[in-house]
C-alpha cells in the first residue's frame, strides 16, 4: 500500500527519507520540487501534485507549516476538498491550534474520511535520526493503523485520546521546550558577563540534575555562535502564539510564556528568524546593552 507525504521541509523531509529508507512505499509532493529530489533518490515517487499523491494513495501524511498550507493542500473549501478526502486517512503531523485541528476532523469525516493528529515532539537533529517524539489522536482504529508507520521516524509514540488531544500535548510540551530554552539563554548570558569560563559554567550543567540532550546543544551553539537551524526563531514564536491563544481560551495564566513571547518577538525583529531558537539570547542582550 503506497502512502502519501506531503510537506518536505526541515522536518519533513528528514521524516519521509527515514520512512523511505526503511522501505515505506511512499508518493512525496513538496512546493518547491527540488526537495523532493532526496526522496526520488532514495526510492519515492515524487507527485506532481498535491491532488495526485491524494489519487494514488490511501493514507496521506501532512507535515505542513501552518493552517493556511494545510487548506491549500486539501483544497478546503473547494468541492475538490471532499473528492480529496474521501475513503483517505489523513495525518497531521505538524503544529496548529486544536480548535483548527477539531474541525478539520469533522470536515474530514463528513466527507467520508478519517483523521489522525500526529504532531512530534523534536526538531531538526532528532528528525534526522529517527529519535522524534509522536503523539497520537483520533479514533482507535485510525491511531492503531497510523502508529506502526511511524516507526522510522519516532523512537516512541504516545496515545492521547480524542482529537485534539495530540496537540493540547503538543503544546504542553512546547511550553517546557520554550521557557526551558529562554531560561538557559539567560543563565549562559549571566555566566559570560560575570566572566565564568563558558566550558565550565556547561560542564558544571552538564554534570548536574538540569542536563539534557536540549541543553547540551544548545550550549554548544552558544559555545560556536552557531546558530543555523534546528527549531527557528520564527517557528518557536509560532508555537509560543499557539500555547497563548489556547491558555487564553481555557482561561489559563501563563506568565512565564509570556515573557517567552516578548523575546522571541524581539530576536525577530532583529532580523533572525530563520536563526535557531538559541538566538533568543541577542535579545537578552539587547536588553542587557539598554540598561547601560
Amino acid at each position: 500500500m503506497d502512502i502519501g507525504f506531503i510537506g518536505l521541509g526541515v522536518m519533513g523531509q528528514p521524516m519521509a527519507l527515514n520512512m523511505a529508507r526503511a522501505g515505506a512505499p511512499l508518493v512525496v509532493w513538496n512546493r518547491s520540487a527540488d526537495k523532493a529530489e532526496l526522496l526520488r533518490a532514495a526510492g519515492a515517487r515524487v507527485a506532481g501534485s498535491a491532488r495526485d499523491v491524494f489519487a494514488q494513495t490511501r493514507i496521506v501524511i501532512l507535515m505542513l507549516v501552518d493552517d493556511a498550507a494545510l487548506d491549500a493542500v486539501l483544497e478546503r473549501g473547494t468541492q475538490q476538498f471532499a473528492a480529496n478526502v474521501a475513503w483517505h486517512l489523513v495525518v497531521h503531523m505538524g503544529t496548529s491550534s486544536p480548535d483548527y485541528s477539531r474541525r478539520l476532523e469533522a470536515e474530514i469525516r463528513l466527507a467520508g474520511g478519517r483523521y489522525v493528529e500526529a504532531p512530534v515532539s523534536g526538531s531538526r537533529k532528532p528528525a534526522e535520526a529517527g529519535q522524534l517524539v509522536g503523539m497520537l489522536a483520533g479514533e482507535p482504529s485510525a491511531v492503531a493503523e497510523v502508529r506502526p508507520l511511524l516507526q522510522p521516524v519516532c523512537k516512541d509514540t504516545f496515545m492521547c485520546g480524542a482529537v485534539p488531544g495530540a496537540l493540547v500535548m503538543k503544546l504542553a510540551v512546547n511550553l517546557f521546550l520554550i521557557t526551558m530554552v529562554t531560561g538557559l539563554a539567560e543563565a549562559a548570558h549571566f555566566a559570560d558577563r560575570h566572566g565564568l569560563e563558558r566550558d565550565v559554567f556547561a560542564a558544571v550543567l552538564d554534570a548536574g540534575p538540569m542536563a539534557s540532550n536540549v541543553s547540551r546543544m544548545k550550549l554548544a551553539k552558544l559555545a560556536t555562535q552557531d546558530f543555523s537551524m534546528q527549531a527557528s526563531i520564527a517557528d518557536v514564536l509560532k508555537n509560543n502564539q499557539l500555547i497563548a491563544d489556547a491558555a487564553r481560551q481555557a482561561e489559563i495564566a501563563s506568565p512565564l510564556l509570556d515573557v517567552c513571547h516578548a523575546l522571541f518577538g524581539e530576536t525577530l525583529s532583529l532580523g533572525l528568524g530563520r536563526d535557531d531558537m538559541i538566538a533568543v539570547i541577542r535579545a537578552i542582550e539587547r536588553r542587557t546593552a539598554s540598561l547601560g
